[in-house]
């Protein structure tokens, strides 16, 4: 017997050329299973519907945490194809607040189980203010530190420092400091970079240089090697002064480059050249707790992630006015959903988001500076 199988997007065909074989039926069983499980996964890597409802796993992540560990604020985080979390950890805690703890290391990953797997790092290399990371398909972490303007490539296990791009404290300014006029300069070194990402198919770097008034203001671009490529600003309109801080950034499958566009409550999107595409607003009404002041006055667009889809139809942004996750369709800029309790420390509650990932299975990851924890929301697949 010979068997033929054919596959579109819904279905497994399997036409038969029957022979002699008293064991065809048997054959012809195990191979339309193998064939339907390859289906399946193609089917649900490149058009299965992204999640827009969410629930917080309380059992992650997994205790005890590290060796009797506590953190300091978490400045960010990311995740890589094996679904391993990478936690970035500030460490900014008095001894007061150890209590008997220890103070847990720059660089935490966890396993999917929420079990810790190593940490790592020495603050005085990694430098201050950590602030955002890419965790790479070649097995490499590249590492923003804000405070000290340097971008840096480890191994996951963080053996050794395999790359630094810009020299440390030292900054893109008129003299050198943080007290500098900032330059916006055509070169590799950066002023208060906030955020990084590799578009894969070219392998260059970008980088949102300048994550508070001060400092630099642009998109930086950089070759493989490290070497400086192109930059550019935030686009503005003639009547508008809103500060150009870009919080974010991230580079989409399909070549586009989102920028959180903090100060102005938006996200901005361009080409990979630098030419301006649109404005995607991230609406917000006030929270005001009670005996509490209101909030609104940190952004509505500080950090975001794309669905796992292969389309990657959806943006989980991080509003810090609201104090939720927006889900955001990326076509339409439109908020379908938003998830997450508001300000405060119970479970979906956040104090001070500032990091946000999605792994392949469609997890949401959100790491709280203030809040100095990670939660993971699982998808609710029957809304």
């Amino acid at each position: 017997m010979r068997i033929h199988l054919a596959f579109n997007s819904t279905t497994v065909k399997v036409n038969t050329v029957h022979t002699p074989n008293r064991q065809w039926s048997r054959w012809l069983a195990i191979l339309v299973c193998l064939a339907a499980g390859l289906l399946a996964t193609v089917v649900g890597t490149s058009t299965a519907q992204p999640a827009t409802h969410f629930e917080v796993d309380q059992d992650w992540p997994r205790l005890p945490f590290g060796e009797q560990w506590i953190t300091g604020g978490l400045g960010g985080m990311c995740v890589d194809q094996r679904g391993h979390v990478f936690l970035l950890n500030r460490q900014n805690v008095v001894p007061a607040d150890l209590d008997g703890a220890r103070l847990a290391p720059p660089v935490i990953e966890l396993d999917p189980s929420g079990a810790v797997v190593r940490g790592w790092g020495e603050p005085a290399q990694l430098g201050g203010r950590l602030h955002d990371c890419h965790a790479g398909p070649d097995g490499t972490l590249w590492i923003v530190a804000a405070g000290t303007g340097v971008v840096q490539q480890w191994p996951l296990d963080g053996s050794r420092l395999l790359r630094q791009i810009g020299e440390t404290d030292r900054f893109d300014s008129s003299d050198g400091t943080r007290d500098g006029r900032p330059l916006n300069s055509d070169r590799a070194q950066f002023f208060l970079p906030a955020a990084i990402d590799i578009h894969e198919e070219s392998g260059e770097i970008f980088v949102a240089d300048g994550e508070l008034p001060g400092g630099n203001q642009r998109i930086a671009v950089l070759d493989g090697d490290g070497r400086f490529l192109r930059q550019w600003a935030l686009h503005r309109e003639a009547d508008d002064d809103t500060a150009a801080l870009p919080h974010c950034l991230r580079v989409s499958t399909d070549g586009l480059v989102y920028v959180c566009d903090r100060q102005a409550d938006r996200i901005q999107v361009f080409d990979r050249m630098g030419t301006f595409v649109r404005n995607i607003d991230v609406p917000w009404t006030p929270v005001t707790p009670p005996h509490s002041e209101r909030t609104g006055t940190r952004g509505s667009a500080v950090a975001l992630a794309f669905s796992p889809d292969a389309d990657q139809r959806l943006l989980y942004v991080l509003n810090q006015n609201r104090v939720m996750v927006d889900v955001v369709d990326r076509r339409s800029g439109e908020v379908v959903s938003s998830f997450g309790g508001g300000p405060g420390r119970y479970p979906t509650q956040f104090t001070l988001p500032h990091g946000i990932g999605v792994d392949s299975q469609g997890n949401v990851y959100v790491a709280e500076q203030e809040g100095r924890r990670i939660q993971r929301f699982t998808p609710i697949s029957s809304r």
